[in-house]
């Protein structure tokens, strides 16, 4: 599932353009993995860094800036596709959805895709057709990544907050999913889920158990 919505952003020369990509979600024991794509506006928000380095109130904040005055787009892979491809193959794919997401909206394809990490989908989606350079960190020294970063930590932190409203046990909307004492211990007393991702070993281990 890809989500995109378009916003005003500077003219650039044809394949100008930046995009900037990171994700979220790839530890976590439930829910999906969220990529986020952004083009950033003229002038850039001020204040970006990466997503785990700011406050709630503050990543809200950027990110309604963000959706404002640039362009975004979101990709979601599911639980059933994490299991399925494994969270590495899924990032890939959601990073690559996100993508394509927003390179519709832009209605033009961008000069270089910059993605958080060591590693791109290039060569690893079929799908994927950019220019990508990987840079370690970069959800924290470039710009574009960091604003990527505060949308799909958003993005997904929603769908978190949504899932707990169905499955209180687990606290996921304080943990995110990720394997808090809390969420460990609802998974041995409730079991799991079927937003769980039974690929997992904290999750594999328990079905063992049943």
């Amino acid at each position: 599932m890809a989500t995109a919505m378009p916003s005003e952003v500077s003219g650039s020369p044809k394949g100008s353009l930046v995009i900037g990509v990171d994700e979220a979600g790839r530890g976590p024991l439930a829910g999906p993995v969220v990529a986020g794509a952004v083009v950033l506006c003229k002038p850039r928000p001020s204040g970006l860094d990466d997503s785990k380095k700011l406050s709630g109130k503050r990543r809200g904040e950027l990110e309604t800036v963000i959706k404002r005055r640039c362009r975004w787009a979101v990709g979601v892979v599911d639980v059933e596709e994490i299991d399925r491809l494994n969270i590495f193959g899924a990032t890939m794919l959601a990073m690559t959805r996100a993508v394509q997401a927003l390179c519709e909206v832009i209605g033009e394809e961008p000069g270089e895709v910059l993605v958080d990490g060591n590693m791109t989908p290039f060569g690893r989606r079929t799908e994927w057709r950019w220019n990508a350079r990987p840079i370690v960190g970069g959800d924290a020294i470039e710009p574009c990544i960091s604003a990527a970063s505060i949308i799909a930590k958003e993005h997904r932190d929603r769908i978190m907050r949504d899932l707990a409203l169905a499955h209180p046990h687990y606290g996921w909307e304080r943990n995110a999913g990720y394997g808090t004492a809390q969420h460990l211990a609802a998974l041995r007393l409730h079991g799991a889920t079927p937003h769980h991702r039974r690929s997992f070993a904290p999750v594999a281990q328990l079905e063992l158990l049943v």
